[in-house]
């Protein structure tokens, strides 16, 4: 038995040797082999920019890390960070809202010696970046709401005049300005370079959450699956985007007294507080040398962020 034992063991050592020498090994080498070379030749290609690099949330890695991992959040940033334009990271943004509330505090401590509105102080900054980005991305929307009809004008000439739909969207990237000619630049290459177009329109229409982009897709959409005349469906979504920019134009003349308004009243105090200070600092300065007074300006503050919230919730009107 402890001969058959021994035998079977040396042939067994022998047989899995030559297995792992003859058939694993080479395998495991050349699959290295084939590894590096790929790797190789990713690095060139990224090098020559003929590939888009991986999106990163931070340029730090152990930031970038941290956010990655957090998700929803960060990537409803990164979401507006895209819609406003900006070529900023996500890790950028939050850096840069974290060091301008630390040195408003900061220097909010040094100036008034009072924490609680040293803190106050320096949320309200954080929140800045946040409110210039959301005011950016706005401000691109409008532009390209306003330009949309335009491109879908020229898309529709271009079908009047026998070219392909994909045709005229390479027009539209190259003729219109930002932002719709970026946009239009980007729908184009993605279905040019091998994304199928129903695919590269849905993928637009999540890039661009405005209500007539969408009208476009489905609009599109539908005429490819259903067929018909897409040139005339193009010129009625035209016609029809227009005129919501009529009603628009109604809605914000017939608003104007009330938003006028509401940037008085909101703007008042701070600007009266502010006044008040630079011209008698002594009768200002118990609201912060003051616990009672500045109990009261927190409050004073917080009531005064309620109503300008409530108030432009009444003059916000949806069409």
């Amino acid at each position: 038995m402890t001969l058959a034992a021994v035998t079977f063991l040396i042939a067994f050592v022998v047989i899995l040797g030559g297995y792992w020498l003859f058939v694993v090994y080479p395998e495991a080498r050349e699959k290295t082999s084939i590894i590096k070379k790929l790797k190789g030749l990713r690095s060139q290609v990224v090098a020559l920019g003929l590939t888009k690099p991986e999106e990163r949330l931070s340029h730090i890695p152990a930031f970038n890390a941290l956010l990655s991992g957090r998700g929803g959040h960060d990537g409803h940033l990164k979401r507006m960070l895209v819609e406003a334009g900006l070529t900023m990271t996500v890790g950028v943004l939050i850096l840069l809202s974290f060091a301008l509330g630390v040195s408003v505090a900061v220097v909010s401590w040094i100036a008034l010696h009072s924490a609680a509105l040293s803190v106050v102080l320096g949320l309200v900054a954080s929140v800045i970046p946040y409110r210039v980005v959301h005011f950016k991305r706005a401000k691109r929307l409008r532009l390209f709401e306003e330009q949309f009809p335009e491109a879908i004008d020229l898309i529709s000439r271009a079908l009047r005049a026998g070219h392909a739909f994909t045709t005229g969207l390479g027009m539209v990237a190259d003729e219109m300005a930002k932002p719709v000619g970026e946009e239009f630049r980007r729908l184009y290459d993605e279905q040019n370079f091998g994304m199928s177009l129903p695919e590269a329109m849905r993928s637009f229409a999540k890039r661009i959450p405005v209500l007539d982009a969408k009208f476009f897709v489905t609009a599109v959409l539908t005429q490819r699956e259903a067929g018909g005349n897409l040139s005339e469906v193009l010129d009625n979504l035209a016609s029809v985007m227009r005129e919501r920019f009529k009603l628009k134009r109604q809605v914000q003349v017939a608003s104007a007294h009330g938003r006028l308004s509401a940037w008085i009243l909101s703007g008042l105090p701070p600007a009266l507080a502010l006044v008040l200070f630079i011209l008698s600092p002594k009768f200002m300065s118990p609201l912060w040398n003051d616990p009672w007074g500045v109990q009261l300006l927190l409050l004073a503050g917080t009531l005064h962020l309620l109503g300008t919230f409530i108030i432009s919730r009444l003059v916000r009107i949806e069409y």
